[in-house]
């Protein structure tokens, strides 16, 4: 079994990491580039947003290899009991009709229902497939079997509420990437104590190889961004894996673990909707953007990016070992846990809180206020030529101010 995580690691890894250069100058191509248009943008200057296709492609050629291999060897029966064969076509079926959705929206910009119809369709395609939850066991209660309708709802619930999750949350560079990445581990350790399927270990192991391909191009300062295509499957793939994961033992603790390693994208998801509601007062508004989430509330503290996102793994690495102790060692030890856990957050809440106060060198355009980021960009304003200009209003060096962000 070791052997085939490796490869299926190792593969999806390699073929990440080829692909994401093409997938740059694809982006480019299409016109599939995020602009600096508003203030929720983060980053200061135009960036291509279809890594997405790097990370489909390094997952999917993991598992074809992998599948096809074991499948000649006899290691797995596609076509056995749990007619694995079926649900795997699903499966990508279902990814294509995402991918193409997402693919759109990266270049042409696709209206909310029209996005949401796509991830619809293809949650659907793979729930007709065999993947659903069927069964749930609760505490002081027998274990409740779930009919077709309601089988069907919750499932679906499930898929669209974690696709949605995750590709709310991907807002800073490498965020959504690294979270991904945290959640895979997590979810791996998870399955390999809990004796799960084979299959959804090898899934989980090929997308973790996928996103650690990707991150050293997505990480601050990025040269591209996942968007809707990377961040849709990314989701869309944990949801899908953690019903597989999950599929023999129903027991309360087994279906809690994903939540709680996937609590930090559900929590500003959930809280994003309340919100937009309240805010909004519609639910019309729940479509509409703002700078609420968890990421824009540290960088408004006064956080850089780079900053923010190394907070916000720790947070998700935090819930991730919480689920993982609990699966293995109880509520007690996870309760202790996550009191340590609070205490050296508290003890040493000096040191995290001097992050902010040590800020970080801005500078200012003074005729237009665009603002350079020497963390973005990785090069000191210092460093910049003598004759580069402000990408807005083309003003020299001389006229921009350097400011901290306090």
């Amino acid at each position: 079994m070791w052997g085939d995580i490796a490869i299926a690691f190792l593969l999806a890894c390699i073929t990440s990491f080829v692909v994401t250069p093409y997938s740059i100058k694809l982006a480019r191509k299409v016109d599939a580039v995020d602009m600096p248009k508003d203030e929720r943008r983060i980053n200061s200057k135009p960036m291509p947003r279809l890594g997405g296709i790097a990370i489909v492609s390094g997952f999917l050629v993991s598992m074809a290899y992998l599948l096809a291999v074991m499948s000649i060897e006899g290691t797995i029966d596609l076509f056995g009991q749990e007619q694995y064969g079926i649900k795997m076509i699903g499966l990508l079926c279902g990814i294509i009709v995402l991918a193409i959705t997402c693919f759109i929206d990266d270049s042409r910009d696709l209206p909310p229902p029209t996005k949401l119809a796509g991830q619809l369709i293809a949650a659907i395609i793979v729930i007709y497939s065999g993947i659903r939850i069927e069964n749930l066991n609760l505490p002081f209660l027998n274990e409740i079997g779930l009919n077709y309708p309601v089988s069907i709802i919750t499932t679906l619930g499930w898929i669209i509420g974690i696709t949605n999750a995750i590709n709310l949350i991907d807002g800073l560079d490498g965020l959504s990437s690294g979270i991904g990445i945290i959640s895979c581990l997590s979810l791996l350790i998870i399955f390999s104590l809990n004796y799960s399927p084979l299959i959804a270990i090898l899934l989980v192991t090929a997308l973790a190889g996928a996103l650690i391909g990707f991150l050293p191009f997505n990480f601050n300062p990025a040269k591209t961004f996942m968007g809707d295509t990377g961040s849709n499957f990314l989701g869309f793939l944990l949801a899908i894996i953690s019903i597989l994961g999950i599929a023999k033992t129903y027991t309360v603790m087994v279906i809690i673990a994903p939540l709680i390693v996937l609590a930090l994208p559900i929590f500003d998801t959930l809280w994003a909707i309340i919100r937009r509601v309240i805010t909004g007062k519609s639910i019309k508004a729940i479509v509409m953007p703002d700078k609420g989430h968890l990421h824009h509330r540290l960088m408004a503290k006064g956080y850089s990016q780079k900053q923010s996102v190394l907070i916000l793994y720790a947070i998700s690495a935090t819930f991730g070992m919480f689920a993982v102790i609990l699966l293995d060692s109880g509520i007690w030890k996870a309760l202790s846990f996550a009191l340590m856990v609070v205490a050296v957050v508290a003890i040493g809440s000096k040191n995290l809180f001097k992050l902010k106060e040590e800020g970080e060198k801005m500078y200012k355009c003074s005729v237009c206020g665009y603002e350079y980021n020497p963390e973005e960009t990785g090069i000191a304003f210092e460093d910049l030529p003598n004759d580069w200009v402000c990408p807005v209003c083309g003003v020299g060096k001389d006229k921009f101010v350097n400011q901290t962000i306090i």
